[in-house]
């Protein structure tokens, strides 16, 4: 069921990007390459020859360290938050939710910043993760697109510590261990329905392996945080008194930043799932194997201990949120790869794969490889592989936060309602969706799709 058309437009990595690929090992496929889609064709292969060349002996030069990070000596350690301001209430005023809704603000900065996911304790505390890292220490190699050959190349997080080592140097390698991200408890003490007081419950994750703090549950008594390189365990009731590593190897190469380490929530078997993007993984699990998914996302799942750790599903790009309805079934938002595809909503199976690979992202003819060619991201066609797990539809851009009502709460007409928030970085566009799901064999179809928050930039 097609249930929305974007406006598809290119914006892949140029073909002839230096260092992108070896001339002196494809020399020909280059040549045909550009001779089918550039004029000017052997012009264009003896610049890049030449500035390969010159890249080359830049190299030599500076043994090995090429470039150094962005923006070197502007990092700070102490969080950087923005004065009390009237922006929440602004923000209330611009939303537009169906009759008979109203929000209502809970807390604004500077109770809290950048949050990046957020849950509740069986008190009414929430705790938020907080980014303070993003696209400054947690770099996207879009930014860094001479050392894209040597990020996709990462197979684990000690190939990435050398990476850094050797491409950045001691001084870069110091500059991105400045930052931290926060674990941060807001709580409404006196009941009367805005939070009052503000802590940091967890703080200390500002290693150069460390990414965005991307999800948080709390359960009796524990918390767990999914920050890459590693999904944690932390007690005590105002602040992490006691931090526990429950697997480590999330993020094998930086990517592109926000395809981190998202999703925490438990599922119906008792297990801990979360979602890592195609930064891809490496884990040692507690049991002496080695869990290798270094190309594509994931879906992971372990008991609360962190024993049994597994893969459940693999094959996605950037899942994010992952919710489960009341019959077990498993769902997330997949997003699209900015080269033509459209975003998915996904019924995550065990051992399904969904097809995607990071290598797409920068194929060599441009245009996502087979992701496109063979329409992968399209629901189930004719054509499609029998081995692939196909999307249930293609959704709104930039799908992230993901909530099931089951009906308790609001009115009947919510029941069996999926929300999705719709992310495309302006307000006229962004806001949460109402998906009605159907049955459809062993799967689902949308029945119905309509706007539920309107002129908000929600994640």
């Amino acid at each position: 069921m097609k249930l929305y058309r974007k406006n598809l437009f290119q914006c892949g990595v140029p073909l002839l990007r230096p260092r992108c690929v070896n001339l002196l090992s494809y020399p020909l496929m280059l040549l045909n390459i550009s001779l089918r889609h550039f004029a000017g064709a052997v012009s264009s292969v003896l610049a890049v020859a030449a500035i390969h060349a010159v890249e080359i002996e830049l190299d030599e030069s500076t043994a090995g360290v090429i470039h150094g990070v962005k923006d070197m000596g502007t990092r700070v350690a102490a969080p950087e938050v923005a004065p009390a301001s009237n922006e929440g209430l602004q923000a209330l005023e611009r939303m537009q939710l169906p009759q008979g809704l109203k929000a209502s603000l809970w807390a604004a900065e500077p109770m809290l910043a950048n949050p990046v996911a957020f849950n509740f304790d069986e008190k009414g505390r929430i705790f938020v993760s907080e980014t303070y890292r993003y696209r400054t220490s947690v770099l996207d190699i879009r930014d860094y697109l001479w050392m894209l050959e040597a990020d996709l190349a990462c197979r684990t997080i000690e190939d990435r510590t050398k990476l850094i080592a050797d491409k950045l140097g001691a001084e870069g390698t110091k500059e991105l261990g400045i930052e931290s991200e926060v674990v941060r408890l807001l709580e409404d003490r006196d009941g009367d329905g805005k939070a009052d007081v503000s802590s940091i419950y967890a703080t200390g994750f500002n290693s150069p392996l460390d990414g965005i703090a991307s999800g948080v549950l709390a359960r009796r008594n524990d918390v767990y945080f999914t920050n890459i390189p590693s999904l944690w365990k932390f007690t005590g009731q105002q602040k992490a008194e006691t931090r526990e590593e429950l697997s480590r190897g999330y993020g094998v190469r930086f990517n592109f930043t926000g395809h981190d380490l998202h999703g925490l929530t438990f599922g119906p078997d008792g297990k801990i799932y979360f979602s890592v993007g195609d930064r891809g993984a490496h884990v040692p699990t507690k049991e002496g194997r080695v869990l290798e998914v270094p190309d594509t996302g994931s879906v992971f799942r372990c008991n609360p201990d962190g024993s049994q750790l597994e893969v459940f599903a693999s094959g996605l790009r950037n899942p994010q949120s992952l919710v489960f309805t009341e019959n077990g079934d498993l769902l997330t938002g997949d997003n699209d790869s900015d080269q033509g595809d459209e975003e998915r909503l996904v019924h995550v199976v065990e051992n399904g794969d969904s097809g995607w690979r990071v290598g797409y992202q920068f194929a060599p003819l441009g245009n996502a490889g087979v992701w496109n060619t063979e329409k992968m991201w399209h629901p189930r066609h004719a054509e499609q592989s029998a081995a692939l797990l196909p999307p249930i539809c293609n959704i709104e851009d930039g799908p992230s936060g993901i909530a099931y009502y089951p009906g308790t709460g609001l009115n009947e007409t919510y029941r069996g309602s999926l929300f999705v928030t719709h992310f495309l970085g302006n307000i006229s566009r962004s806001g949460i969706y109402d998906y009605k799901l159907k049955p459809k064999g062993a799967s689902y179809e949308v029945a119905d799709a309509k706007p539920f928050l309107r002129f908000s930039l929600p994640t």
